[in-house]
């Protein structure tokens, strides 16, 4: 016998059937947004996100005022508790209203504690470097004849970017 989900007009999204399991998941460990959880790198930004994880809302007595309380590693904890008023905002911007009044660190160890064991992720490099010298001069010499300073100057830096680039597609070739 088949039986219909939902109000049996078509089908439903996938996450719309585990919706209140994990709304529920997340309101007993302190998250009654369950999207700062599932958004946590949009929030904070991708700075703040690779270092940082959401760990524990908790409520005052009247309800307001609440504490949100993040995990970092000891050496980025400065960093975090420089950015807390910013982090706030944001948080803030989530729920709709001023639920976050303060935000608490916790440091532990980059591999965790067996209870609070977290990845922590480095921020990506930059794979972007300057243009190699060679092609630096050669641009140079190709912009000699421009009179304008800024403009041979600007000139040159973008010839020794394409010179770069064109070299390094010709390695892959």
């Amino acid at each position: 016998m088949a039986r219909k989900i939902g109000n049996g007009k078509g089908f439903r999204r996938t996450g719309s059937l585990l919706a209140r399991q994990m709304r529920e998941a997340g309101e007993s460990r302190g998250f009654a947004v369950s999207r700062v959880l599932t958004h946590w790198a949009e929030i904070a930004g991708p700075d703040l996100a690779a270092t940082t994880r959401p760990v524990d809302v908790r409520y005052g007595r009247q309800g307001l005022g609440a504490t949100l309380t993040v995990l970092t590693t000891g050496a980025h904890a400065p960093l975090v508790e420089m950015q807390k008023e910013r982090l706030r905002e944001r948080v803030n911007a989530c729920y709709g209203y001023a639920a976050i009044s303060r935000i608490r660190v916790t440091q532990t160890a980059a591999t965790g504690f067996a209870e609070g064991r977290v990845d922590f992720a480095p921020a990506p490099k930059s794979s972007r470097t300057g243009p190699a010298a060679p092609a630096r001069a050669e641009a140079r010499e190709m912009a000699a004849s421009v009179g304008d300073d800024g403009l041979r100057l600007a000139l040159a830096e973008l010839g020794a970017n394409i010179l770069t680039k064109s070299e390094k597609l010709k390695g892959k070739a």
